[in-house]
């Protein structure tokens, strides 16, 4: 609880007051840097990156120093320092992504930046070109042994699977945002005070050599940082083969086998995969013939620089509204709609007659590539088990380095076959040359893959993908006007009390509201499927009781949303979610996983948490109902457990402050169905749910 910056929110969803996204942003961020370990790795992120930033600068002006003797070499200090960083990323990616599965992150990071410390010393004390790019090879193999050694640690560190977006949004933020900013005014710092304090820069420790050093000194703050600060980041969750011993674990080529057979054969995965080959390609061929297509449309110089900024622009409102369109689109919904309209987008930039409508294309075309980018680090931080994750990632990483360097190469040798002619259109004149065709095959080749990856990524979601991205762009659900409500709380008493009131309630006001679930039955039923099926295990009982739920739900609950009503379920995920968790029996990921595969990754539109302190005479008679618990474990009705099970509630609301309305249960079923009233049909207002049955009669039908 100490790192759980949630009172805020708490306190104003209580109270039933319309949420507003901005606050609702400001505390998702706040929330997740306030846990101590997420926040210590973003302070080491932004020193590395500072790091990778300022040895782009410094070693791109040492090398123009030692190649000063040869003016065609000076040319291409640029290329080579990038091309010796990007190189590694082709060769060395999937051995990073098995060692950060394999062994422990913490220590493989801690010697990285040890590597990195040193390579960046020696750059300066031997002070030849040759080892200036031999060194920079091996800092780039060292970077892309840590970087998945430390994306594959961020989803540990969180409290929930919800998190992962915000901590991805706040890497990226600092890797592209302020460390950029930050490296660039250092570099300009230190060139601008070296002179003042007569460092020569002929000499062998000149203004350069003063900046690689300074750089090391980065690698070696961030190593002492990991290994004194961020114990967390040896920490594993309780599953997977990372926790056995050494002997009984997979070699190093066996893992690597695996990690390629987990991403063909897994649907999640490999459509995640084929969709990014499919979004680096159209990047290749965007940057492979960016000068061509700035000079096609009679701007030169200018328009080229307008249009990088336009790119980055849209990549960072991407990056910034991916969340809110999350809300209404599952992830990997999500992921292959923006990779089509991406691909859409650039055909529009392939056909754009003058640069206002090239400027507006390529704008969508960043921002459908934010959406992506940050969509896909999502899925593979929260749908993707820890034992496999350090390689998928690395095999992103590699996809990426190839695809881009392959287009990159490609774009400009196709672009040369087509012959230049000028035509006029509308009074205007543009230039056809072939970089219109290219763009418009890589736009096209695009839009297909998103299409294969969304099919490829197994969406359970039966509402066409056009329909669902109409929606969310409007700001709508994709169901036309269902609405999920549900009611969570420590017992089952509290909760069906509650939730039978609040229909009454809603019902009050002329709506069509379904009680989707009897607890009582439900538990009934589940007491069947167990004596029947002569099950005693944990693991065993909870696939049973996600058996219960998954029938409910495709059953009940999504036909009645489907037809425009408005659905009030008790216990739906939470409560289940928060005493399995309390008692230990099975991991909170296992558990999260089984439940989103259940629900179909249904979430409720509104969740009302019944906040009430447990006592102990209330443990016999009012225990969690068979479908949470698996009966009989040890200490299931003590205080202690209920006081846990309260406190992940607690926590969940304060990880997802739009959904949840935190009411007070202490008092008098009446007064806390008075709370709930309170707070529930002010939101309805504000959201604008008019559910009422033509005639204005009442639904009076419950599942059954």
């Amino acid at each position: 609880m100490d790192d759980i910056d949630g009172g805020d929110a708490v306190s104003e969803a209580g109270r039933g007051g319309p949420v507003v996204s901005d606050a609702s942003t400001a505390r998702r961020i706040r929330s997740v840097l306030a846990i101590r370990p997420f926040r210590r790795l973003w302070g080491v992120t932004y020193l590395c990156s500072i790091g990778d930033w300022l040895s782009l600068l410094a070693l791109t002006g040492l090398a123009s120093k030692l190649l000063a003797s040869s003016y065609q070499w000076q040319s291409f200090s640029f290329a080579l320092v990038v091309l010796t960083q990007l190189l590694p990323g082709i060769l060395f990616a999937p051995i990073g992504g098995v060692l950060a599965d394999r062994f422990d992150r913490r220590k493989v990071m801690v010697v990285c930046d040890l590597l990195r410390c040193t390579l960046f010393l020696s750059i300066a004390i031997v002070g030849t070109a040759w080892w200036l790019f031999i060194a920079n090879f091996l800092v780039g193999s060292c970077a892309l042994l840590w970087i998945p050694a430390k994306d594959s640690s961020v989803p540990n560190l969180l409290r929930r699977p919800d998190q992962v977006e915000t901590a991805n949004q706040l890497g990226l933020v600092m890797t592209y945002g302020i460390s950029v900013v930050s490296g660039a005014g250092l570099f300009s710092v230190i060139s601008a005070v070296g002179p003042a304090l007569h460092v020569s820069t002929n000499s062998a420790l000149g203004i350069a050599n003063v900046i690689v050093v300074v750089n090391g000194l980065l690698y070696l703050s961030s190593a002492i940082l990991i290994a004194t600060r961020i114990p967390e980041l040896s920490g594993r969750p309780s599953s997977g083969h990372t926790n056995k011993p050494d002997e009984d674990r997979p070699g190093f080529f066996a893992m690597f086998r695996d990690g390629l057979r987990f991403a063909s054969v897994t649907p999640l995965v490999r459509g995640l995969m084929i969709g990014m080959i499919g979004a680096f390609a159209a990047a290749g061929a965007v940057v492979g013939t960016a000068k061509l297509y700035a000079n096609s449309l009679l701007g030169g110089d200018a328009a080229f620089g307008m249009l990088f900024v336009a790119v980055f622009v849209g990549l960072a409102t991407g990056m910034a509204t991916a969340p809110k369109l999350a809300r209404r689109l599952t992830h990997s919904r999500l992921f292959g709609v923006s990779i089509v309209v991406a691909g859409l987008s650039l055909v529009l930039v392939a056909l754009a007659p003058h640069l206002g409508v090239a400027l507006v294309a390529v704008a969508m075309v960043g921002g459908c590539a934010g959406v992506a980018f940050l969509t896909g680090m999502t899925i593979i931080g929260s749908q993707v088990e820890d034992a496999v994750r350090g390689r998928v990632l690395a095999l992103q990483q590699s996809l990426m380095k190839i695809i881009l360097f392959g287009a990159t190469t490609a774009a400009p040798l196709l672009v040369g076959v087509v012959d230049i002619r000028t035509v006029t259109v509308f009074g205007r004149h543009l230039m056809i040359d072939g970089t219109r065709p290219v763009l418009l095959g890589a736009g096209i080749l695009a839009a297909i893959v998103g299409v294969v990856a969304y099919r490829q990524m197994g969406d359970r979601s039966t509402a066409p993908i056009l329909s669902g991205l109409v929606a969310a762009i409007r700001g709508t659900s994709t169901r036309i006007s269902g609405l999920l409500i549900t009611v969570e709380g420590d017992t089952q008493a509290d909760t069906s009390a509650q939730a039978g009131r609040l229909v009454d309630a809603l019902r009050a006001g002329g709506r069509d509201v379904l009680l989707a679930s009897d607890p009582a039955l439900d538990e009934r039923r589940l007491r069947v499927l167990l004596d029947g099926a002569d099950v005693a295990g944990a693991r065993a009982r909870a696939l049973v009781a996600a058996a219960v739920r998954a029938d409910l739900v495709e059953r009940v609950v999504r036909p009645a949303l489907d037809a425009g009503t408005l659905v009030v379920m008790e216990r739906y995920v939470d409560s289940p979610l928060a005493h399995y968790s309390a008692t230990g029996s099975v991991a909170a990921s296992e558990l999260e996983g089984l439940v989103d595969w259940a629900t179909g990754r249904l979430r409720p539109d509104l969740t009302v948490l019944l906040d009430r302190a447990p006592d102990a005479a209330l443990a016999p008679p009012t225990g969690p109902c068979a479908e949470d618990l698996p009966p009989g474990g040890p200490g299931i009705n003590s205080v202690e457990h209920h006081w846990r099970v309260q406190r992940l509630l607690t926590e969940m609301a304060a990880a997802d402050p739009d959904r949840y309305l935190v009411v007070d249960a202490d008092g008098s079923e009446d007064d806390v169905a008075d709370r709930v009233s309170a707070a529930v049909l002010p939101v309805l207002a504000t959201r604008n749910v008019d559910l009422r049955l033509a005639g204005g009669g009442r639904a009076t039908v419950e599942a059954s």
